[in-house]
């Protein structure tokens, strides 16, 4: 499996409930995909079951899901090679590791996407930066900078206004990119906002201590009390080494048939990665899709098992 939002962790557990063992590849440190990274404070109305839900709350329920199927975590880990034959799929990561496996199912969302770096404050990564916020309580208490000026700078401020002992909101521009109804709650909250500012210069021992803000129209300068920056500068997103697999592309997406095959043996796209005509880019459409790949994938892993999963009441735990 490459991808382990939430399409990628459905298809894990999928796999699992069909009696395959799974490998999961990403490389984002942290499962959730788009979902974590992006909106995980987003309610999200369009999954079966659940009048609304937030992204991050779907996320843990998926995760907990594909657990069942005790999949091997290669998070962090970027998908280089493919090479595929007649009786399976070889997949090689950025850090050597080799994975042999009688199918593959890309999920990959977006492609690759990796968070844009706050270059003063890199060397704090892990110590007080951090650029996914999955849940709120580890900032619980904080005195927390928000770096960014888009829908999840916004979401995030908002969200820890409550939760954090102070909240900052910096943004290199007087304009915001969020959306007006986010703006107008901002204008009511406590949160500090600064414009137009951008950060200099971040200090501390060991962990970050505190920030220090440059206005950008007269250069003037303001030290800020942080013990956690989040930077939400938006993300660099590409299909990465895929694109050169011999998959074939419409528009950065994988093209498939309605069993969710691509042009490679053994080599299935699922999600908003995958291109068909007609294609719906809902999660809910990519839960089915996942469901249809693993099952076409059934009988090419055990020649006596069949692409009908029957009913799940009816499996024998």
């Amino acid at each position: 499996m490459i991808g382990a939002g939430p399409v990628g962790l459905y298809a894990a557990y999928y796999a699992g409930f069909r009696g395959m063992s799974v490998a999961i590849i990403d490389s984002l440190p942290e499962p959730g995909g788009q979902c974590s990274a992006l909106y995980p404070e987003k309610e999200l109305f369009d999954i079966a079951g659940f009048p609304a839900i937030k992204g991050q709350a779907l996320v843990d329920g998926l995760l907990a899901q594909a657990q069942q199927a005790h999949p091997l975590w290669l998070l962090g880990e970027r998908a280089e090679k493919l090479e595929t034959s007649d009786t399976g799929v070889e997949i090689a990561t950025d850090r050597g590791t080799i994975i042999s496996a009688k199918g593959l199912v890309i999920a990959g969302g977006i492609g690759n996407f990796e968070p844009r770096v706050l270059e003063p404050a890199s060397r704090y990564l892990g110590n007080g930066l951090r650029y996914f916020v999955p849940r709120l309580s580890e900032l619980a208490g904080q005195d927390v900078v928000v770096v960014g000026g888009g829908d999840s700078a916004v979401d995030w401020a908002l969200s820890l206004e409550h939760i954090a002992a102070s909240v900052t909101l910096v943004h290199r521009r007087d304009q915001f990119r969020a959306h007006e109804q986010s703006l107008v709650a901002l204008g009511s909250s406590s949160v500090e906002v600064l414009t137009p500012y951008e950060v200099g210069s971040v200090g501390g021992e060991g962990h970050l201590s505190s920030v220090t803000v440059v206005n950008t129209a007269d250069g003037s300068s303001t030290e800020l009390a942080a013990t956690e920056v989040v930077a939400a500068l938006g993300f660099i997103a590409d299909l990465g080494p895929l694109q050169n697999w011999g998959l074939e592309l419409a528009q950065r997406r994988i093209t498939v048939d309605r069993s969710m095959r691509t042009n490679l043996q053994r080599v299935f796209a699922v999600g908003d990665i995958a291109d068909f005509e007609g294609k719906i880019r809902i999660i809910a459409v990519g839960f089915a899709e996942a469901a249809t790949a693993i099952n076409h994938i059934a009988p090419l892993v055990n020649s006596t098992w069949t692409f009908s999963p029957g009913h799940s009441s009816d499996m024998v735990k």
